[in-house]
């Protein structure tokens, strides 16, 4: 993987009719429903308006409200839509899968009471998020992925008649599906119907996959997109000291547009290609970060990915 040769302003493209821009807590350094050193939800959903996004996704479970009435007043005040929710969920030990079920079956819930239609189900780390020691299995054998493969179809058949939801799987550094033969293993084991792939182009980046080959592949199979880069040196990084992904972070990993790998533009043109509307889920991950750092990242950043055909939506006056 080499740094990027490309300018720092993408040339103005048309924008992708078919593509929708958003963001999430996350570009806001929002990891867990409560810490203390995280935002107030009230104050990143102001400045989530004030950056010029229509679109949000959740993030975790509590951070914003969970009755349904109180957070579709927070965001009608601030004319902002949902585009999805997000949860952790095991999908490789029998024993928890009524625990992910209820929890999938919250977020699903709320989700849908926005007019909401897709979860993003990540796989939980087998590294602690804040002290990155190792606490499960870092590769699955054939007997976990015929039961992650089954409790993925189970999961996803019962969301959608349920809640009316799509799960869209979301590849994730630190997990056992990171890597790209990792993502099309889950993919060719599970129902097309009902389980999707939420595209996260820094992830796969950071698993050295090819996003690229990924969206003209398995083009049909991706439902949900979550864009961001990641600064190529500190992935070098991450494979020379064998670091976890809370500590990459920590060293800057997920960098602002155009800084990093994958190039947005390229990852813009091929979605366009796609015969599906996609939202387009900005993340930056910047746990933890300084109160009035997120901000001016996310208006430049939204300013950036307009250049490159994904428009947010919402104009500015």
């Amino acid at each position: 993987m080499t740094t990027p040769t490309h300018g720092s302003q993408a040339s103005p493209r048309a924008q992708a009719p078919n593509l929708r821009l958003g963001s999430a807590p996350d570009s806001w350094g929002v990891w867990f429903p409560e810490d203390e050193r995280q935002l107030p939800y009230e104050r990143f959903l102001d400045e989530l308006a004030g950056a010029g996004y229509e679109w949000l996704e959740l993030g975790p479970y509590g951070y914003l409200p969970t009755d349904p009435a109180v957070l579709t007043d927070e965001l009608g005040e601030r004319g902002l839509k949902v585009s999805g929710g997000t949860v952790f969920g095991n999908l490789h030990r029998p024993e928890l899968f009524d625990q992910t079920l209820d929890i999938v079956g919250k977020v699903a819930k709320l989700t849908a009471s926005q007019g909401a239609t897709h979860v993003v189900l990540i796989p939980p780390l087998f590294r602690d998020e804040k002290t990155d020691a190792v606490n499960d299995v870092t590769e699955w054998d054939a007997a976990q992925w015929a039961t992650v493969h089954a409790a993925a179809n189970r999961l996803g058949k019962q969301m959608f008649e349920e809640h009316g939801v799509r799960i869209d799987l979301h590849p994730h550094a630190d997990c056992q599906i990171m890597t790209q033969p990792q993502i099309e293993t889950f993919l060719d084991g599970t129902d097309s119907d009902f389980v999707s792939l939420c595209l996260d182009t820094g992830h796969v980046a950071y698993g050295g996959g090819d996003n690229v080959d990924l969206i003209r592949r398995y083009g049909e199979r991706i439902g949900y997109v979550h864009i961001k880069q990641m600064d190529p040196e500190i992935l070098r990084q991450v494979r020379d000291e064998g670091l976890g992904f809370g500590e990459a972070v920590k060293r800057g990993v997920c960098v602002e547009p155009p800084a990093g790998v994958p190039y947005p533009a390229d990852i813009v043109a091929e979605l366009a290609t796609l015969d599906a509307e996609l939202f387009v889920i900005v993340e930056q991950d910047l746990y933890p970060c300084e109160p009035d750092v997120p901000y001016p990242i996310a208006v430049r950043t939204r300013e950036y990915l307009g250049g490159c055909g994904l428009g947010a939506g919402r104009q500015q006056s």
